[in-house]
């Protein structure tokens, strides 16, 4: 199989670097069918350092119908972070629109951010954010305390996600008691157990030995075959070809959406060109991790804090 460079991923047969968006069949929403999960319009971001401007994102377009399975891939400095805040309402763009579900969330404020964030959608890191003195259920439990649920609902929730994720019989340990892959499979328990609109996933095997993350994308390939709506943020393309199709981040643009071949008559799947295992750094100085709001890990809500 060929490997490819990110160059040649991100140049169209007209010799334009952006790609075609419009072209592109994951950039537009179908105005005669469902709403997508994911809808964004123009988005960019922008951070003011002093009386220096940096566009971070620059007029971003994507549609994630209900049920797809997308990667989101760049390298550092691409723009993948601030698009995973803005995805995850832990930010709001500077201009655009974003719906989530069909909602626009573009303006609202921390709190209204904080009540979408806990309700619809469904956080996986790759530092796990579990606390190391409650139990796997407790953990699970967490964002169903935030959202009032009573006692008896969240502990049987609480077990039904476990099961869910392969720990019916792990209710009762603590982090330090599980596998790398096993403490994973908890955050993506966590994830579920409020019924998300999205699963949106930033860098989950990045701590995870060669086994536990075959575990983990397999799990989330489950999920998609169920129906739910996973978004997988990521810089290496072993783990972005797992995914259904792929979209490529660089210097605040998306690029082609690359999706998995249909097999042929034989049942073999049509040879697609290979992703780049790793995309070397960008060339943009994108202030990533200055968001103009609190870091992940000083967050309130229960998926976000540390």
């Amino acid at each position: 199989m060929t490997v490819v460079t990110f160059d040649d991923l991100t140049s169209n047969a007209a010799g334009d670097p952006a790609g075609d968006p419009a072209g592109d069949p994951g950039s537009q929403a179908d105005p005669g069918g469902p709403l997508p999960i994911l809808d964004l319009d123009e988005v960019r971001k922008t951070y003011a350092t002093g009386s220096l401007e940096v566009e971070a994102l620059r007029g971003i377009d994507l549609v994630v119908p209900e049920g797809d399975y997308v990667a989101i891939m760049g390298p550092s400095g691409s723009g993948k972070s601030t698009l995973m805040h803005i995805l995850g309402c832990l930010d709001v763009p500077t201009s655009g629109i974003y719906r989530l579900a069909g909602v626009d969330v573009s303006g609202m404020d921390e709190e209204d951010l904080a009540e979408v964030r806990n309700r619809r959608i469904g956080f996986v890191f790759q530092q796990f954010n579990l606390l190391p003195t409650l139990t796997a259920a407790r953990n699970v439990e967490l964002p169903l305390v935030y959202a009032g649920v009573p006692r008896a609902d969240r502990r049987r929730r609480a077990a039904e996600a476990l099961e869910r994720v392969g720990l019916g019989d792990r209710l009762d340990h603590r982090p330090g008691e599980l596998s790398g892959g096993q403490q994973q499979r908890v955050s993506v328990a966590r994830a579920l157990v409020t019924d998300p609109d999205l699963i949106l996933a930033d860098e989950p095997t990045g701590n995870l030995d060669t086994a536990s993350t075959l575990d983990v994308l397999s799990l989330f390939r489950e999920l998609h075959d169920q129906g739910r709506t996973v978004v997988l943020i990521t810089h290496e393309g072993d783990v972005a070809q797992q995914a259904a199709r792929t979209v490529l981040i660089r210097d605040g643009h998306l690029f082609h959406t690359h999706e998995k071949r249909v097999p042929d008559a034989a049942g073999e799947p049509a040879a697609t060109p290979a992703l780049p295992a790793a995309i070397p750094p960008s060339t943009a100085s994108t202030p990533e991790s200055s968001t103009g709001r609190r870091p992940l890990w000083e967050h309130d809500d229960p998926q976000v804090q540390a």
